[in-house]
């Protein structure tokens, strides 16, 4: 007499229920990708128009306004690259993380943090 066994094909799908459960938990914890993440710390920048500007842990890749920036002091840990438009698009040049610099020869109207 033949014994058919419905254990071991239930037991198949409880470590495959185990392993597919690990795994999501696993990918859940692992750190958002870096094009979500921010810079840490401040960058600091001296308005024509409106004085004492601050911008706190700004996010990477993103291009952000300045209003008539006269100076500014990159206090992040993201190189700063700074522009003489709106839109990212004429580069002055960047300020690495602690590099201050009030000799742009124009006001500067953007920002761009990361390399």
């Amino acid at each position: 007499m033949t014994t058919t066994r419905m254990e071991a094909p239930r037991r198949r799908l409880g470590r495959l229920a185990l392993v597919s459960g690990a795994a999501l938990a696993l990918f859940a914890a692992l750190p958002m990708s870096s094009a979500s993440a921010a810079a840490s710390g401040t960058f600091y920048y001296e308005s024509a128009t409106a004085g004492s500007q601050r911008i706190v842990d700004p996010p990477l890749h993103q291009c952000m306004t300045l209003f008539h920036a006269t100076g500014a002091s990159n206090q992040t840990n993201a190189t700063a690259r700074v522009y003489f438009d709106g839109n990212c698009e004429r580069e002055w040049g960047s300020l690495q993380p602690g590099q201050y610099s009030n000799n742009f020869g124009a006001k500067l109207y953007s920002v761009q943090f990361g390399s």
